[in-house]
């Protein structure tokens, strides 16, 4: 009988149980880690590949940061005869009574030429006007803000992501080329070509244009033409169906529209930085005032109310000579031509007069401010309806109003009486505020840069937020 024993030996398969489990086991916990491991790997590559997506999905629609969410702005890309056809003609621009080429004006970004005499080397010889003081002409502001909201902080080319969108269309520049055409049809056709390519273009679609808005560079009355007669005055751009939803910021807004808005006339100072202003507030802080008011202007038809009032302003300033100071700016006397005289006239003065004029509004308003001089109003709506983003609501914290009825009253002096009649604590304090409002009222360089600070509100900011908001607020009706 053979040894069973031996047999066993020499038949591995057939070893202690114990073994034999032992490497089941081994295999069995190997294949639940390398499962394991392939779970795991899964898992990373699915967040890695779920964090990259949305990474680039936060690149592609073009989210900076959040301090641009709720501000960003779209500029529609319009066609050139929009815009920069327009001053490239700029001589049909130009009008014959002009005194300076319009071509000249839209130099440096719409501001200008550089004010003062300069030296060879190109630096103004008179450093109180230097480098930031240009010869801006009152009707540049859609060249102006157009050239600073390209370089907006918080622009996107994703519209979806927009808070509003921008129309570059230079309606005030290309009302002037169309003024003297007799054709009603000629001056309203570019009006009407706009509104036709916009409604073409997606961005339209969404709102139906309440989320749009358009910068003009003239009073709203040049754009209200109700009448197809060859003499009416200007075009119908504001009158059109489509206009009814876009919101116009303006020089001067119609009192019974609620889709203008008066942001201000360009003045003569646009700052680099923060730094200037604060120089130029302090520097008209403590200015010799030594004339107690004057008036810079020209003599309109009394046939209206608003030539009636500014020349019974000119007569009182003339009959107090000793206290106010008249600068004619009528075409023979030439007596406006020169901003360094203007703004040293308004540096001088405590109190600057502000009649309406040809409308309602003045640029003069703001070149006073600039001065720290204290307007004087006549009409209501020469600032206090119209300019309520950037003026305080307080009217008389800054200025002071003078009724037209008061004008009629029996003394030639009344303006005098009536300004020598405010106690000096008060009138120091409205010039503080006056002053405190410049940053509020000068457009600055639109290649502004504050690297160590930051940078105060312009006349751009102020106007670019308050249209946002009241975009904001259709939106939110609108989704009720």
């Amino acid at each position: 009988m053979k040894n069973n024993n031996n047999n066993i030996e020499n038949q591995p398969w057939k070893k202690k149980p114990t073994i034999l489990l032992l490497l089941l086991s081994l295999l069995t916990i190997s294949l639940l880690l390398l499962r394991l491991s392939q779970n795991k790997l899964i898992l990373i590559t699915t967040i890695t590949t779920t964090n990259t997506s949305k990474s680039d999905h936060h690149k592609s629609s073009g989210v900076k940061d959040d301090s641009c969410i709720g501000r960003y702005i779209y500029i529609h890309n319009l066609p050139s005869r929009f815009n920069i056809d327009i001053i490239k003609d700029c001589k049909s621009i130009s009008r014959p009574k002009d005194k300076v080429s319009m071509c000249k004006h839209l130099e440096n970004s719409g501001f200008g030429p550089l004010i003062g005499e300069f030296n060879g080397d190109g630096v103004s010889t008179d450093s109180q006007y230097s480098p930031s003081w240009y010869a801006t002409n009152q009707f540049m502001l859609e060249v102006i803000f157009h050239e600073k909201m390209k370089r907006y902080d918080c622009l996107t080319r994703n519209s979806s992501l927009a808070s509003a969108i921008y129309i570059p269309y230079y309606a005030g520049l290309d009302f002037r080329r169309s003024l003297r055409r007799r054709n009603v049809a000629a001056r309203d056709a570019a009006g009407k070509e706009l509104v036709k390519w916009l409604k073409k273009q997606p961005q339209w679609k969404g709102m139906s244009g309440k989320d749009h808005f358009l910068v003009t560079g003239r009073i709203s009355r040049d754009f209200r033409r109700n009448s197809d007669s060859k003499y009416g005055w200007g075009t119908n751009l504001m009158l059109l169906p489509e206009s009814d939803n876009l919101s116009f910021l303006t020089i001067e807004r119609s009192p019974t529209s609620h889709n203008e808005f008066a942001i201000p006339y360009p003045t003569y100072f646009h700052p680099t930085s923060t730094s200037e202003i604060l120089r130029w507030q302090e520097k008209i802080k403590v200015t010799n005032r030594t004339i107690l008011f004057s008036f810079a202007g020209a003599e309109r038809p009394s046939r209206n109310q608003n030539g009636l009032v500014r020349t019974r302003v000119i007569q009182q300033c003339k009959s107090s000579s000793k206290t106010c100071r008249f600068l004619d700016c009528g075409v023979k006397a030439n007596g406006c031509d020169d901003p360094i005289s203007l703004m040293k006239l308004f540096e001088s003065s405590v109190f600057c007069l502000q009649p309406p004029g040809d409308s309602l509004t003045r640029r003069s308003v703001f070149d006073s401010i600039l001065a720290g001089c204290i307007p004087v109003f006549f009409n209501q709506g020469s600032a206090y309806k119209q300019y309520v983003w950037h003026l305080p609501k307080n009217n008389d914290e800054y200025s002071v109003y003078i009724p037209v009825k008061e004008l009629r009253t029996v003394g030639r002096n009344k303006i005098e009486k009536i300004l020598l009649g405010i106690p000096n604590e008060k009138v120091v304090k409205m010039r503080e505020n006056v002053i405190r409002l410049v940053p509020k009222i000068v457009y600055t360089k639109p290649n502004r840069k504050e690297p160590n600070r930051e940078a105060l509100e312009d006349a751009f900011d102020v106007a670019v937020k308050g249209v946002v908001k009241r975009i904001e607020g259709i939106r939110r009706e609108t989704n009720r």
